[in-house]
């Protein structure tokens, strides 16, 4: 086989790597000045999430910002998530409203539910939605609206900081940061309208001037999609509005799962429907197992080659290049780690973890629509 067939794949991957991936420039280090201040509404969507609501709230209600309200929408949890949300003090919040959701009606996501609720209390100038396992530091709001208004934003979204605590979280939440960067390896470029499905924003933080919010039907017009955040994106991009994206690695920090099988069943339920509004419509019935066919090939493939020559099942020149690839794969994925604040040694595990994220991949291919999550099933 001649040499630069063999490689080719890792070739190509390593250019496009170098060519196309740019990460989007960090916020600013202040604030607003005085006169830019303007009233801020953080609304905090919250289902089952006894866990992290808490230090979540307490985190915003820390903020530096001079004016903001907190509103915490309970999504008809069945944990102590609520009693947890009104026993958290304002400190510098204007307030802390805790808003018990109403019943799901037909038609709605819970997320898009529960946000919209929540905006439909909200005085704030600006909307900001973000998830119940978020941590925020005192600096962030104030840098998050000066850098809104920096970029003459409509609405602007971060990528913070994953917390990974555990083994299996390290693994596969760097392989799934990895392929999202694939698909959007430029997250911070405006995109024309015409360029609609190459927007992306990061539910975990997104902020809105109310007057674009409302224009765009707010979360009413993502009410069945799972994957809201994207699809809100998408329509920003289509009605001609200015969508920023920033950086926020070092005030802004989330931790979406905890465990191998809640990495399993959060992941599958977005995978499948991201994947078909990120491609047009003729290649969404093949946008996974495609993806499925390149990561076997290129991650899965050497390693097993590698064996099989350990164990002399296969020649010399196959022991040399599965040798070689694996090697520069697992350069490349402790690299990754290492961008990721993960252990450099991540890298190692390589081979599992895109052995993990391949099956929830197809496990989210198979399921398609049917999406369960916190008790609840939705047919999409």
């Amino acid at each position: 086989m001649p040499p630069l067939v063999a490689f080719a794949p890792w070739i190509a991957l390593t250019l496009y790597l170098l060519i196309k991936v740019r990460l989007p420039r960090p916020l600013p280090e202040v604030g607003v000045s005085e006169r830019m201040v303007r009233l801020v509404s953080v609304i905090v969507p919250a289902r089952n999430e006894e866990r992290s609501i808490q230090s979540c709230v307490e985190s915003i209600c820390g903020s530096d910002y001079p004016e903001f309200e907190v509103i915490v929408v309970d999504d008809r949890s069945d944990d102590s998530t609520l009693a947890l949300a009104r026993a958290i003090p304002p400190n510098r919040a204007r307030g802390v409203l805790v808003v018990e959701g109403l019943e799901l009606p037909d038609g709605w996501m819970g997320k898009p539910w529960a946000c919209a609720q929540g905006a439909q209390v909200a005085v704030g100038d600006l909307l900001l939605f973000t998830d119940a396992d978020t941590v925020h530091a005192p600096e962030l709001l104030g840098c998050a609206v000066a850098g809104m208004a920096e970029d003459q934003g409509d609405a602007l979204t971060l990528l913070g900081r994953q917390i990974m605590g555990t083994f299996w979280e390290r693994l596969v939440q760097t392989h799934m940061m990895a392929a999202i960067v694939f698909r959007f390896p430029n997250p911070g470029r405006p995109r024309p309208p015409e360029r609609w499905r190459d927007a992306i924003a990061n539910g975990q933080f997104i902020l809105f001037d109310r007057g674009a919010y409302n224009e765009i039907g707010g979360h009413e017009a993502v009410k069945g999609d799972i994957v809201e955040d994207q699809r809100l994106a998408q329509i920003l991009c289509r009605s001609g509005k200015r969508l920023a994206v920033r950086g926020a690695e070092a005030v802004f920090a989330t931790r979406m799962y905890r465990s191998l099988g809640e990495l399993i069943e959060g992941w599958s339920k977005n995978l499948s429907l991201a994947a078909r509004q990120a491609v047009p419509s003729w290649a969404a019935p093949i946008a996974l197992p495609t993806a499925i066919l390149v990561s076997v090939t290129i991650w899965i493939a050497p390693p097993v080659a590698l064996l099989l020559s350990f164990a002399g099942g296969a020649p010399t020149t196959w022991w040399i290049w599965s040798m070689s690839i694996t090697g520069f794969s697992v350069l490349m994925w402790s690299l990754a780690a290492w961008r990721l604040q993960a252990p450099l040694w991540t890298g190692l595990f390589y081979p599992l973890a895109a052995g993990v994220v391949n099956y929830i991949f197809l496990r989210s291919w198979i399921r398609g629509g049917h999406v369960e999550w916190k008790g609840r099933e939705y047919r999409v």
